[in-house]
């Protein structure tokens, strides 16, 4: 009766076939797991009489390895038929899907341009916590004690640290490089910075900046006009035209407001513009000897400009874009505009 059982289980594992994987989990089920007729055969050896097991257990071996030879046999058949399926699948004289194409966020596009016209005259990237402290925030660069961007209505300061805030400009960058770096410095601190304003067409409480800073001997304010000039004519052509406006920053003295001839209406005047032919870009000065006394840097042998620029600001102007907000809101048909800038 066992050897009529054993016959009949060779015969089976020896006419299995298998196509797919389905088929390979059921032919291992039946004839290689614990609870497949090859294991019963193992377990009915404890009711074979002693003198009888050595044959009984060669037996059921030869068995357990016959299955296991069919098995991995079943396996590479059911590998290169899938194979030669998937090949065959793929037709390589048709022209290709019509995918659609995803593209830059104009953004990014903006920052790397940016990036692209400094670092061909000299500038190197740095970058630094999202999250600072006082020191580097504020009062390394020249920002009294009383000063209004200290307050709650223009930070964001971490509730159980007061003198941790989300950072409100990448100067604070700037700071970290002079404090770790001897002079000559000349480096661009693009990134993500936090204010706490109101959300509207023209602000946002999450923008990204871009600054820049030179320090060296005989830097002076001509070197920072030339090198805006430079950048605005490669951002935005050749034809614009830049001016400087006195302004006040804390860590630059003396400083201006960056303007450019506005390209909507080539300077005639237009809603973009308030009718002024001009629009703002950013700030500059010259940096306070404050500032590099504070970061170790001898005043009386260094000298340097430094600026910055929003670069949703710049992206605005540079595509057209009315609406600060439509940046992130992540609307497809808005960004879709954009796919040109792959």
């Amino acid at each position: 009766m066992v050897q009529e059982k054993v016959d009949k289980i060779k015969e089976a594992i020896r006419a299995a076939s298998a196509s797919n994987q389905e088929q390979l989990e059921a032919y291992r089920m039946q004839f290689i797991s614990k609870k497949s007729v090859v294991g019963e055969l193992f377990a009915e050896m404890r009711n074979i009489p002693n003198e009888h097991k050595k044959a009984f257990g060669q037996v059921v071996n030869e068995v357990k390895e016959l299955a296991e030879t069919k098995f991995k046999e079943l396996i590479e058949h059911v590998s290169s038929a899938t194979k030669q399926s998937k090949s065959a699948a793929i037709d390589l004289t048709l022209p290709p899907s019509n995918i659609a194409v995803g593209g830059i966020h104009p953004l990014t596009a903006t920052r790397q341009r940016i990036i692209e016209i400094f670092e061909r005259i000299g500038f190197n990237l740095s970058e630094g916590p999202e999250i600072e402290d006082d020191w580097h925030n504020f009062t390394a660069l020249n920002f009294p004690e009383n000063h209004p961007a200290r307050e709650m209505q223009d930070t964001f300061f971490l509730e159980k640290n007061p003198d941790i805030a989300l950072r409100t400009h990448t100067s604070s960058v700037q700071v970290r490089v002079m404090e770790n770096q001897k002079p000559p410095i000349r480096t661009l601190s693009p990134g993500r910075v936090y204010r706490n304003e109101a959300i509207s067409a023209r602000a946002h409480c999450i923008f990204h900046q871009v600054e820049g800073l030179y320090v060296d001997k005989n830097v002076g304010f001509a070197d920072l006009k030339n090198t805006l000039y430079h950048f605005a004519k490669e951002m935005f052509g050749k034809e614009t035209k830049v001016r400087f406006r006195p302004s006040f920053f804390p860590f630059t003295e003396p400083s201006a407001e960056i303007d450019i001839s506005c390209h909507l209406c080539g300077g005639k005047g237009c809603n973009v513009c308030k009718g002024t032919g001009w629009v703002e870009i950013g700030g500059s000065g010259m940096v306070d000897p404050n500032v590099l006394e504070n970061c170790g840097i001898d005043s009386k042998e260094y000298t340097g400009f430094a600026f910055g620029m929003g670069i949703e600001r710049i992206a605005m102007l540079k595509y057209q874009i009315k609406d600060l907000r439509l940046f992130t809101e992540n609307d497809v048909r808005f960004l879709q505009q954009f796919r040109s800038l792959i």
